[in-house]
């Protein structure tokens, strides 16, 4: 599963052809032994995030929403998308 980002400890991820189960765009988020898929809206659709870190991942989601929107239309079809660079 390729890593779109990492920060803070986070990495997030995108499957490529990963529409069936979520059935909406989405990202795989691990922090830690923590895991969990959350929508590109700030849904969470599978497992848990910390309170802390799953607001930080909404955030980040928000900000960079056009270019995920972009990349999950990219990675549906099989093919590849960039990663989005760490705000430092």
């Amino acid at each position: 599963m390729p890593e779109i980002s990492r920060f803070l400890g986070i990495i997030i991820r995108m499957m490529f052809i990963d529409d069936e189960q979520h059935h909406k765009p989405h990202v795989h988020v691990q922090y830690g032994d923590y895991k969990a898929s959350i929508s590109i809206d700030g849904e969470l659709l599978a497992g848990y995030l910390p309170s802390k870190q799953f607001k930080i991942v909404v955030a980040w989601l928000c900000i960079h929403e056009n270019e995920l929107y972009k990349a999950w239309n990219n990675a549906v079809r099989g093919l590849p998308f960039n990663k989005i660079k760490p705000i430092k």
